[in-house]
Order: structure tokens, then sequence, then C-alpha cells
């Protein structure tokens, strides 16, 4: 068993605990609804996952359901269910196309009728239909990502410039019932940020959409600066809401798998925000600072980071974070740090995150590449990919954050 073995061991595991099938049972098993319709819309990049299990358990119940996930996504055929596959982190035509079929499907509803809504991370951008030109928008929400903008701060922005976020969705709705089932990817569990909050009252103000436009110097046309000054639903009497999962959920399950493995786990925080080659960097130095224990010990941070783009490379947040952690780890021996996305997916790349060790620096000098050259290219990806680095799953079927672990092994386990 090497240390490689125990981190790809701490993936699975905790990924495993995570998936959202047990989450949904919980909250629909014992559910019953009023005798009217009742219709699944299911968006995010959990989606498939969430609405396949949802279906099973409706079974004849369900009526018509719309799904809503990022390309590659879909496992297959949903009974009674029509899937689409859209853009992400920026919204594309298969995204817009999904919404408008789900908007489709819930006009003219009675107040006997129930809208089961699926929600997980990802919904910002695959559930949309924008009131400012798509082109617009899509330009908008690279602007966004570019300058390093949190997604509280993106979501915000984005509620406004649409017919369904910020509560509209469930306005849509009405005055059918809205049974809404939460799967969280975002720190603290803000149900009005998560995906944009579709389907639950805003607690943002126009104020603080200006603020935060003037902020990062947004290009806005004069439709979106007007877009902006337009208060959002502030009160839903309509809708139901359950969270099913979190990043603590994520962290506990990591930790559970780490001390199975013989490391003793420490959570350094479940609300990890900031840019991700400092998260590398803090982590590389947890590492240094624990060289000189006698037990195996492992360092657990789940969250969001962020990247500030710099360069033109390919790469997401958790590839950064590992690969700024593999300066600081340099010739460290049973040490390894590994960043990954819970959904499988790390920005626009096939890659989860990213995985170092205390060699890592010196294969990346022997093909070339000097960390911090590449980090202002944002290129992580071509330079992990080049040394090993890259850690590839899939898309899981959950999205509950990122978590990353610092490894340090110092006896058998």
């Amino acid at each position: 068993m090497s240390i490689y073995t125990d981190a790809q061991t701490i993936i699975q595991q905790a990924i495993k605990a995570c998936l959202p099938d047990q989450a949904v049972r919980r909250a629909l098993e014992d559910k019953t609804f009023a005798p009217g319709r009742v219709l699944l819309v299911a968006i995010g990049k959990a989606a498939w996952q969430m609405a396949h299990c949802a279906a099973q358990l409706l079974g004849e119940r369900l009526d018509a359901g719309v799904v809503v996930t990022k390309h590659d996504h879909s496992q297959g055929v949903i009974p009674r269910c029509t899937i689409y596959e859209g853009g992400h982190p920026v919204p594309d035509e298969g995204s817009f196309e999904g919404t408008r079929a789900a908007m489709r499907l819930v006009q003219n509803l009675t107040p006997d009728d129930t809208v089961v809504f699926l929600v997980s991370g990802g919904g910002s951008a695959l559930f949309e239909c924008p009131l400012i030109p798509a082109e617009e928008l899509m330009s908008l929400t690279q602007e966004l990502l570019a300058c390093g903008a949190d997604i509280v701060e993106m979501n915000t922005i984005r509620k406004r410039l649409s017919a369904v976020k910020g509560g509209r969705f469930a306005l849509l709705c009405a005055p059918a019932k809205v049974y809404s089932i939460v799967l969280s990817d975002i720190l603290g569990d803000p149900l009005d940020m998560i995906a944009s909050g579709p389907a639950y009252p805003d607690h943002t103000t126009c104020a603080q959409a200006k603020a935060i436009a003037e902020k990062y110097q947004l290009s806005l046309s004069p439709k979106a600066r007007e877009l902006l000054e337009k208060e959002t639903p502030k009160m839903l009497d309509n809708v139901e809401t359950v969270v099913t999962g979190s990043v603590r959920e994520l962290c506990a399950a990591a930790g559970a798998a780490c001390r199975e493995l013989g490391y003793e786990p420490i959570l350094l925080t479940d609300q990890l925000c900031c840019q991700a080659k400092e998260a590398g960097s803090f982590l590389a130095s947890i590492a240094r600072t624990h060289q000189n224990t006698e037990k195996s010990l492992a360092f657990l941070a789940g969250g969001e980071t962020v990247v500030h783009l710099t360069g033109h490379g390919k790469g997401g947040r958790n590839q950064e974070l590992a690969l700024a952690a593999a300066d600081g780890i340099s010739g460290l021996q049973d040490t390894l740090i590994f960043s990954l996305g819970s959904d499988g997916t790390d920005g626009p790349t096939n890659a989860a995150g990213g995985i170092v060790d205390g060699n890592t620096k010196a294969l990346l000098a022997k093909a070339g590449l000097i960390i911090h050259q590449v980090l202002s290219e944002n290129d992580a990806y071509h330079a992990l990919e080049q040394v090993d680095g890259l850690i590839r799953t899939g898309p899981t079927g959950t999205n509950v954050n990122d978590v990353a672990v610092v490894l340090i092994r110092r006896m058998p386990v």
C-alpha cells in the first residue's frame, strides 16, 4: 500500500458517501403530495443522479419531467423525463433549451399540482433564460470568472439578468406547490445562492449587485444596468425546501476514510474560500510544519477556492491548488497533497483535480516547466498531465464543493 493508493481510497470513499441517492430517498420516501399532477424538474451537475433516484421513488405518480445537466453527465434514459445537457461554467444553447422546456412544463398548473424541484451545484449556468442577449450573458459570465469573483458575487449579478433565478422559477410554478430538494455546493448553504436560488426568496439587493458591478468594472449594457435596478422576489408562499448534502459531509467522509487507513484526520476548515494558489501554498506550509511527526496525519480543507485568470492556459481551481502546493512540498518524503471537485470535473477540463508529492516539482523541471510560470499562465492541467498528477474520476453524480487533503505518512498504514 502506497501513499498514492491511500489517496485514491480516500477519494473514492468520500465521493461514494456523498452521492445524492440516499439524500433524495430520505426527502421523498415518506412525502405525500396533493392529488394533482406531479412534475419533476432537476438542474445542476448532479441533476441526472438526483432525478434518476426521484423517478424510481415516485414511480407512476410522476407525470413528466425535465432534467438539465452538464454535457456528458447524463447516464441514460429516465422514465417520463426529457434530458438536456448544457454548458458549465458558461451557459450555452443547451442550457437555454433545457430551461425553456422546464418553463413550458410548469405552465398553467393548479393548486393541486406539485413540482418536485431538484437543485445541485452548476445550476446557475445550466438553468438559464436570460433577459439580455445570450451572447452578452456568456461574455459577462466569462468576465466574472476571469476577475476572480466568488460564487456569491457572481450569482448576485446573474439572478437579476434571468427569468428563472432569484425565486422567479417558483413564481412561474404558482399556484402549484414546489417541493425543492437541494444538494448544496456553497459554503454555509445559503439557499438563495445555490444555483442562484430559482425557488427561494432572494436576500441580496440591487445596491449589492451594483456595488459588485462597480468593484469589478463589469462591461454592462444599458439593458443589463436597468435590470440591476429591478428587485427580485423577497417572499414565496408556495415553496418547501429541504437541504440534503453539503461540503461538511464530504469532509467528514474523507476524514473517516483517512482514519480507517491509519491517519489521524484534522479538519482545518470546511469554509475554505481564497485564491487557489494561496490555498495550495498554505497547505504546503502545514505539511512542512509537521514533517517531524511520528504518526501519520491527514489535514483536510473543504470549500471552494477561486482562480484569478492572468493567462490563457487550461485548468481548474483544484489543479491550480495542487500545483501551487507542489512548490512548497518539494523534497519532502512520504508527503502528498491532493485537491478535487466532488462532481468529478474541475473547471472546463476532464479532470476532477490534481495530486502532487515531494517529487512533483523536480519532475516538472525535468520537463522544462517552472511552477510559477505555469501558474501565471493558468495552465495547471497540461503541467500536471505531464507528471501523472491529474485526478480523473469522471462525472460522479454529486456536487458538494471541493476537498483538499494533506497526507503525511509516518508508519505502515
